[in-house]
């Protein structure tokens, strides 16, 4: 199967286009470049094979060419700059809502992970910059296996639905579902954060997570209305910005 990334590119929504590299490091990386030296709002470059990929506090991205989808978005937003770590769940949201498009049941993590079942199939970056942010998106299409680091927290959209599944067709609908979801991080954040409770895989689950380097556990009682996660501890309900390592207690 020959993915058509150019055909595609030609029906984004405005403003969004297409650069495509056929090797990159980090797609976040080379944006952030393009970035700096004046590229538009909306530039999305795709790496056919990204090479150096990785995730939150720097964490390797397994990204085997041909069979992921491994690129990152140039954002502009003209909403201030404390709301732009809800673009995180915008585009958690976009990935979730074009995976169910493929026939499929999406899960958020939250803030920034992608699940199908008990596995997680999608990984998002968001890194801010002064005046722009990119939103770097690592996403498991076509691969059939994956090695042990990850093989039994890991899945693909090919292992959940049986059949290859045309990238090119997966990121058009990803770019618009997220062209719409970009622009909820402001005025319109409640129905936002409506479709991503709908979908929120910790509520009711009891997590292990680590705040600033603190160990903590509790059960999750919800996302609050800034996008924060609702922590119930021992000591109370807490409201949590950021966390690392979440982990449902027992899975």
């Amino acid at each position: 199967m020959t993915d058509d990334f150019t055909g595609t590119a030609a029906d984004f929504p405005d403003p969004f286009r297409l650069l495509i590299r056929e090797t990159a490091g980090s797609t976040n990386d080379e944006l952030r470049s393009l970035a700096a030296t004046g590229a538009a709002d909306g530039l999305v470059l795709l790496a056919l094979h990204q090479t150096a990929g990785r995730g939150r506090r720097g964490a390797a991205w397994f990204s085997p060419p041909a069979d992921s989808l491994a690129f990152s978005i140039l954002v502009r937003p003209a909403e201030p700059r404390a709301l732009w770590s809800r673009l995180a769940l915008a585009a958690g949201l976009a990935v979730a809502e074009a995976l169910e498009e493929s026939g499929v049941d999406a899960g958020i993590k939250w803030p920034n992970d992608v699940w199908i079942g008990n596995r997680k199939v999608a990984g998002i970056l968001v890194e801010a910059a002064t005046d722009f942010a990119i939103v770097g998106i690592g996403l498991n299409v076509n691969t059939a296996t994956f090695p042990a680091p990850v093989t039994d927290i890991a899945t693909s959209l090919r292992i959940a639905t049986g059949r290859i599944v045309p990238r090119h067709e997966l990121l058009g609908a990803i770019i618009r579902c997220f062209a719409r979801r970009r622009l909820q991080i402001g005025g319109d954040f409640s129905s936002l954060l409506d479709a991503v409770r709908q979908r929120c895989v910790l509520t009711g689950r009891q997590v292990s997570l680590t705040v600033a380097g603190v160990p903590r556990q509790g059960i999750v009682e919800g996302i609050a209305r800034g996008g924060e996660l609702l922590l119930r501890t021992p000591a109370g309900l807490e409201t949590l910005l950021q966390a690392d390592e979440i982990r449902i207690v027992g899975s």
